[in-house]
């Protein structure tokens, strides 16, 4: 394990310096980006004669396990970092459009994309039964922009938009996570979809896992204030994410919402009213450096993950097509919670282009891909998510600060 670990932050070190110092793209999008380029000069010396570094590189990659890496690890410092620094009051003040974007964008995604998945499927002779098609669209439905965000921080984008956005990327990933369950669950089960079983998983998961959040953000409040010593209180935050990210996935209640909830209450009532400005200040930046190394290593991981998969040119004709139809359900289900809302509030110029365009794919669709049960369906799911990622990282994420741009100038 520890070979492991330095190998990944010595190449995530070494990359983020290549990029810095001669690349200048945004720093996941360029860590992604030379890891990928890496995997690709592998395959080619494997081609032409020389497969040692290849195969060295391929028995590492199949030595960790990305799945558990990323959902029962990484995921859990990753949430709770990002809601640590988000403003509750901005977050009230959006809950209405937040939350349906969140859920009811989520719900549309997944049945748009998996009902033209099915379709698809059909063409290139893939033959996905429909369930798996939904499994697909619930995976590869909820954002990750990480890589936005950065981009956000510079751009001339009105606050609420920012908002919108965070508070969209922090509960998306849960409810997507839960969505995911519900239907893998139906398709490893061969039972029908009905409305008693879905019902019954979003609120264990869901709503428990916000009822978890804020009893075990309660609890860190409490110990925060009882004392005064900075070393203290971040190891006190470090065992809120590791042990309550565990202990909900043991009680089977949704960690990541559990990790938003705990560290919206920590990052703000618990920074106002339990912790000095020293605390506060080690607090910060302690999860910020956890927030981009986790970050750095991610993404390496994801372009080195190439190397691992199993590829045919029907899985690249079906990414082709499915990257289009990903993003046209994703400006539908964007649309729609923002034109019920549009009578009673008003939005920013441009929100569903940059919404649309912004709403990137990552880490987590490919460790949700790799979690199903080995099988065809796994083989084609996971390499198809796998292209489509990438392409959204990278096109989608070079390019949407030229968005912003063009209607923020």
């Amino acid at each position: 394990m520890f070979n492991t670990i330095a190998i990944l932050i010595t190449a995530a070190a070494l990359f983020s310096y290549l990029n810095q110092r001669f690349i200048h793209l945004p720093t996941t999008i360029g860590l992604m980006v030379i890891a990928l380029a890496l995997s690709i000069g592998l395959v080619l010396l494997g081609a032409l004669g020389w497969p040692t570094l290849r195969l060295n590189a391929e028995v590492f990659l199949r030595g960790i396990n990305f799945h558990e890496t990323f959902m029962q690890g990484m995921l859990s410092f990753l949430l709770f970092a990002g809601a640590l620094h988000v403003n509750l009051s901005d977050l009230r003040e959006q809950k209405w459009i937040i939350a349906l974007l969140a859920t009811l964008s989520v719900v549309i995604s997944t049945f748009l994309i998996g009902g033209f998945t099915y379709w698809l499927s059909g063409l290139l002779s893939l033959q996905l039964p429909f369930i798996y098609c939904l499994v697909f669209g619930a995976l590869i439905s909820p954002t990750d922009p990480i890589a936005v965000l950065s981009i956000l921080k510079t751009a001339r984008v009105p606050k609420t938009l920012k908002t919108k956005i965070t508070g969209e990327s922090l509960f998306n990933d849960g409810v997507g996570v839960v969505m995911f369950l519900v239907l893998a669950g139906i398709a490893a089960d061969g039972q029908p979809i009905t409305a008693d079983s879905v019902a019954w998983v979003f609120l264990t998961e869901a709503v428990g896992g916000i009822g978890f959040g804020l009893i075990i953000g309660g609890i860190t409040y409490y110990l925060l204030r009882s004392i005064n010593n900075y070393s203290v209180e971040v190891l006190i935050t470090l065992a809120l994410v590791t042990g309550g990210y565990a202990l909900a996935s043991t009680l089977h209640l949704s960690g990541p919402i559990a990790m938003v909830v705990a560290g919206l209450l920590i990052g703000n009532h618990g920074r106002r009213s339990a912790m000095s400005e020293t605390s506060r200040l080690h607090l910060d930046t302690f999860w910020e450096l956890v927030d981009e190394m986790l970050n750095a290593i991610l993404f390496v991981l994801i372009g080195l993950e190439v190397l691992i998969l199993s590829f045919k040119i029907s899985y690249f004709q079906a990414a082709l097509a499915l990257a289009p139809a990903v993003l046209l359900a994703r400006l539908i289900s964007v649309s729609v919670p923002v034109l019920l809302l549009r009578s009673v509030r008003h939005f920013s110029s441009g929100i569903i282009p940059i919404m649309t365009w912004g709403g990137l794919r990552g880490g987590i669709s490919v460790a949700l891909a790799l979690s199903l049960p080995l099988g065809p369906e796994r083989e084609t799911i996971l390499a198809v998510t796998y292209l489509i990622v990438v392409f959204s990282i990278t096109v989608q994420g070079l390019t949407i600060g030229h968005v912003i741009r063009h209607w923020f100038r």
